[in-house]
Order: structure tokens, then C-alpha cells, then sequence
């Protein structure tokens, strides 16, 4: 009895599932994008205007009545034709199919294959070959949500905006039709005639052509696409070329990069300035420079860095650290066609290097071939060596980073400890008009003096057995060309020639006076003693006190004017009477 009961049961449930699955459903599910907005007015209706057909079937779109061939519908200003449009009066929405076109009163026309629209709401959905223009730009989609309210467009499975030149490449975006502001969301793309700018984030307006960036942003040349800007934060004027760039922003341009807090870029004219915490970073060339301000040149190849600027050079085992008011670098053919790279600076300029320091009021570097050019009262220091004159070039190992030689032009004066293990006030002085100075492994091998020659030099000898160096005396030399050689960073020998006037006088006969040429300047106080000092207009630090030792002539002299006054005359010595 209980399983008859049972199966009628089943039988009969079965039987209100068949009925209900047979029965029309006239609702209309729409999207949630019609959902009615608070405080909505009374809507006018959308208007049927022309159809070639048009009636009502049970068995299809619910019931509802639908019009074919030729449709034509008006709502607010707007027409709409179609193929075929189901109607659904009393919700005040309908749905197009076929050939969907949409004219809107501001010129803007949607074309689609589908699509719906609420005219409670005055909002539609186009699908499948979307096409929305108007007389700024055209956009293709596959599905494109439009308020006629706020005269919005929006999409999110991916499309193209082009306004004739330019081809914006998109997953989501709305477009502000009143305002012509089309905001890019997530990744996106513009493809232009000469440069490309991908960014996470771009709000770009048709009609100032003004593009705003709010993410990871590049804008890339097409002619040379390792030029190009970096930003997550800034602007683009698609009329002027201009960029600025505020934030984490780069301007790559001739394989360098110019980095700053604010970075402003001519994309047209190739000039680009930026301005806190500027860097303009050559990697071929090892070198940086910073500043607080600074100007690039793509199209000369020219960058200028100024405020508190100061240049770092990179070498595999040292680094060049040059600090001044302002420096200029490029680059440029010699008169063999290659391309070399210059650095210039101007105004108290301060060298710091652990074989080699440097001042002088201006610079000239051949990065390239190596060869530094100090100008106007330039003072070079190398290991207990000093040199001046009026220019001083320095020419540099490109590969070992060591000095070769350094020529002095005008007034040139080199000075060297005659024994850098020991404090006494005992130089080494050449002069002369003209002066070249070579070096090996980093020391002295060779000094040649040219026209006005004049050198003091301390003579020693040593002892073959013991290897003692005994002091001799102070060989003062003036002639024409004066070359001293140097071993083990001392003077072994000096040639005089050309109107030779050389001698070696005992320590006896030298007064400490005159062991000195009478512009004598051994500068300790000036000197960087490390890479920070390049900043300070000098060091200033405390002079270098030397041990001081006259007692051999102060004995000698005193020996003399004994000898002077015991060899006197005698005066005779009248008698009185």
C-alpha cells in the first residue's frame, strides 16, 4: 500500500514539472546595468516610428510584440533602426537585432549587430561589432555600455579607439562623450605616426590632445625605440610633443638616461630639462653626473648639468670623482669619424682620484682617448708630487686607469719630495716655459723641462755594499732643456743642456733660503684628501708641518765668519806720545 502511494506521487510531480516547463515565461531578464536609478523621473516613451511588419507571437520573445523590416524607433532625440526590434511596453525597453544602428542628437552613431536599450533609463548595450563615431574618434568593440544621461561609453572585453591619426589599443575604457575624455583602464596602447606610449593608466582628452598618466606609462620613438620616456606619473601634448613627467620618470635618449624629481620633454625638438635630484647616467662611458638641475640636447647629443653638480667615472678598479658649477657633456667625430665623448666643467673645479687630485677653474676630459685638460691656476697632485702652471693635460691609460704623462703649457713647476718617507722640508723644483713629465706603473720615470729651465735637485749617493744613501749636496741647474730621471721615486740624474750652468753645492754652502725657487708653493691645505672634499671650496685643512734642518750651513757660516775675522787685517795701533 505504501509503495502504490509512492508511485502515484512521483507520477504526479512528474506531471507539474512537464506543466511548468511548457509554460511561457514573459519576463524580460535584463542586465544590471539597466538597474533604475534613485529618484528617477517619469520617463517619456521610446517611440515607434516605421516597420514593415510588425505583431505578436506566443511562441516567441515572451509574447512581446516585435517589428521587422526596416524599423525605425525614437526616444530623447535619438534614432534607432534595425532589422527586427522586440518591444517591451510595459518596462519601456526593447531589444534590436540586425544592422543596429543608433544616430544620437549630438551627432554620435553606434552600430552593432545587437543591442538593448531602457528607455526608463536612457541606457543601452551594443554587441557583437560595435562601432561607435562621432567627429573626434571611432571605437570598436565587442560589447559597449552607453548612458545617454551623462553621455557615457564604456567596455571591458577589449577594443580600439582611433581619431584618424592615432590607434588606442584597450581592455576597458570610458569614454566622457561631452567632454571627448576617454579613460583607459588597465593596459593600453596608442599607436601614433612616430612614437608609441603604453601605460597601465591614460586619461587622454580628443580635443586638447592632452594625455594624463596615472601608472607605469612609456612613450617610445618609432625612428629609434631605445629613445624613450618612463613615468608613473605625468602628462603628454600630443600637439606641442611636450611630456612631464613627475614621478620615478626617466628620458632615455642616445643610450644615456636623465632621471629627476620633475622631468619636462620635447619629444619634436629633442630638448628635455629636469629639475631636483637630477642624474644623467652615460653607461658606456661608465659616468654619472648629478645636480639640481639639468638640460639635455638629443638631437646635438649634449646634456648641461648645474647646481651643486659633480661627475663620478667608473673605472674597474678606481673611480674619478669631479665636482663644479656647472658641467657639459657630448659627443662628436674626430677627423677620423669616430665618435668620441667629451666632458667639460666650468668654475672651481675639484678633482678627486686615489693616484691623483686635482683644482683649476676649468676643464676639458676626451673621455675617449683619456686625456684631462685643467685650465686656469690648476694644481695637480700625485703621490708626494705637485704641479702647476698655466694648463696642465693630463693623458691617461685607458685601460689601466694610470697617468702616462702630463704636459704642462706656460709656467710650469713641478715639485716632489726628495724622500717621501720622511718629513724633512727637502723638494725636488723643476721650472720651466714648457714641461712634460712621464710616468710608469703609476711613478715618475722622466721630467723634461724646455726653454728657461731651471731645476734644484738633492744629489745622493749610495753606498754599493751597504746600499746607504748618503746626501751630497743640492745640484742647481739653468739651461735650456733640463731632463731628470727618476728611480725608485727619486732623482737619479739631471741633464742640463743648451747653455749648461750646473752645479753641486755641499749642504754647507746651501742655505735653507735658498734650496727654495723664490715662488715656492707646496699646497697641502688644498688638497683632497678624500672624495667628499671635492665639494668644499677648499679643504682647508692644517698645513703640513716639515722638519726644518739648517744646522750643517748655520755651522759652515759660522766657521766662515770665524775664519773672515781671524783673517781680518789688523789695524795698526797708533802710540800716544
Amino acid at each position: 500500500m505504501n509503495k502504490t502511494f509512492l508511485l502515484t506521487f512521483i507520477v504526479i510531480l512528474l506531471g507539474f514539472i512537464r506543466i511548468d516547463a511548457q509554460t511561457p515565461d514573459n519576463s524580460n531578464p535584463k542586465d544590471p546595468f539597466f538597474a533604475p536609478k534613485s529618484q528617477q523621473e517619469q520617463a517619456s516613451k521610446v517611440q515607434h516610428i516605421h516597420s514593415d511588419e510588425s505583431g505578436v507571437k506566443p511562441d516567441q520573445y515572451e509574447g512581446n510584440l516585435v517589428f521587422s523590416g526596416n524599423v525605425k524607433f525614437e526616444h530623447q532625440g535619438s534614432v534607432l533602426t534595425a532589422d527586427k526590434v522586440v518591444l517591451y511596453q510595459k518596462e519601456n525597453f526593447l531589444k534590436a537585432i540586425g544592422n543596429v544602428v543608433l544616430l544620437n542628437a549630438d551627432g554620435t552613431k553606434i552600430t552593432a549587430e545587437e543591442m538593448e536599450y531602457d528607455g526608463n533609463t536612457e541606457r543601452g548595450i551594443a554587441r557583437k561589432n560595435v562601432v561607435l563615431t562621432d567627429p573626434k574618434q571611432t571605437i570598436k568593440t565587442e560589447t559597449l555600455y552607453y548612458d545617454r544621461v551623462p553621455n557615457t561609453a564604456y567596455f571591458n572585453t577589449g577594443g580600439t579607439i582611433s581619431d584618424g591619426q592615432n590607434i588606442m589599443y584597450t581592455k576597458s575604457a570610458t569614454y566622457y562623450v561631452n567632454t571627448k575624455d576617454i579613460d583607459f583602464i588597465g593596459h593600453s596602447t596608442i599607436d601614433a605616426k612616430d612614437y608609441t606610449i603604453e601605460s597601465d593608466n591614460i586619461k587622454t582628452n580628443q580635443t586638447t590632445q592632452i594625455s594624463q598618466f596615472l601608472a607605469a606609462t612609456t612613450i617610445r620613438s618609432k625612428e629609434n625605440p631605445r629613445n624613450y620616456v618612463y613615468t608613473e606619473l605625468g602628462d603628454y601634448n600630443a600637439k606641442t610633443g611636450v611630456s612631464h613627467l613627475k614621478k620615478n620618470s626617466r628620458i632615455h635618449y642616445n643610450d644615456k638616461i636623465l632621471t629627476g624629481d620633475n622631468l619636462e620633454y620635447n619629444r619634436n625638438t629633442g630638448f628635455g630639462k629636469g629639475t631636483g635630484n637630477v642624474t644623467l647616467n652615460d653607461p658606456k662611458e661608465n659616468r654619472y653626473i648629478k645636480g639640481g638641475y639639468g638640460e639635455i640636447y638629443e638631437k646635438k647629443d649634449s646634456a648641461m648639468i648645474t647646481d651643486k653638480a659633480y661627475a663620478v667615472k667608473i673605472f674597474e678598479k678606481d673611480s674619478l670623482y669631479i665636482a663644479a658649477d656647472r658641467f657639459l657633456s657630448f659627443q662628436k667625430p674626430d677627423s677620423t669619424k669616430q665618435k668620441k665623448s667629451y666632458l667639460r666643467a666650468y668654475r672651481k673645479v675639484r678633482i678627486f682620484k686615489t693616484n691623483m687630485q686635482a683644482r683649476a677653474d676649468s676643464l676639458s676630459y676626451n673621455e675617449t682617448d683619456g686625456i684631462l685638460h685643467l685650465m686656469k691656476k690648476p694644481i695637480l697632485w700625485s703621490g708626494a708630487k705637485q704641479i702647476t702652471g698655466d694648463e696642465v693635460m693630463v693623458y691617461m691609460n685607458t685601460t689601466t686607469q694610470d697617468i702616462d704623462s702630463v704636459k704642462v703649457i706656460g709656467n710650469a713647476f713641478a715639485i716632489s719630495k726628495a724622500d717621501s718617507l720622511n718629513m724633512k722640508d727637502e723638494f725636488n723644483q723643476i721650472k720651466s716655459k714648457w714641461m712634460g713629465i712621464y710616468f710608469e706603473k703609476g711613478q715618475i720615470k722622466k721630467a723634461v723641462a724646455v726653454e728657461n729651465a731651471q731645476s734644484i735637485a738633492y744629489a745622493d749617493d749610495q753606498d754599493e755594499k751597504t746600499k746607504e744613501i748618503n746626501r751630497i749636496g743640492v745640484a742647481v741647474s739653468v739651461c735650456g732643456e733640463i731632463i731628470a730621471d727618476f728611480i725608485e721615486k727619486r732623482v737619479e740624474t739631471v741633464t742640463c743642456r743648451v747653455g749648461a750652468q750646473s752645479d753641486i753645492y755641499p749642504m754647507s754652502f746651501m742655505s735653507k733660503e735658498k734650496r727654495f725657487f723664490p715662488d715656492f708653493n707646496w699646497n697641502t691645505k688644498d688638497r683632497p684628501q678624500k672624495w667628499k672634499d671635492i665639494f668644499e671650496d677648499t679643504p682647508n685643512y692644517p698645513e703640513t708641518v716639515y722638519e726644518s734642518d739648517n744646522s750643517l750651513y748655520e755651522k759652515a757660516e759660522a766657521e766662515r765668519l770665524k775664519l773672515e775675522e781671524k783673517n781680518k787685517p789688523k789695524t795698526p795701533v797708533r802710540e800716544k806720545r
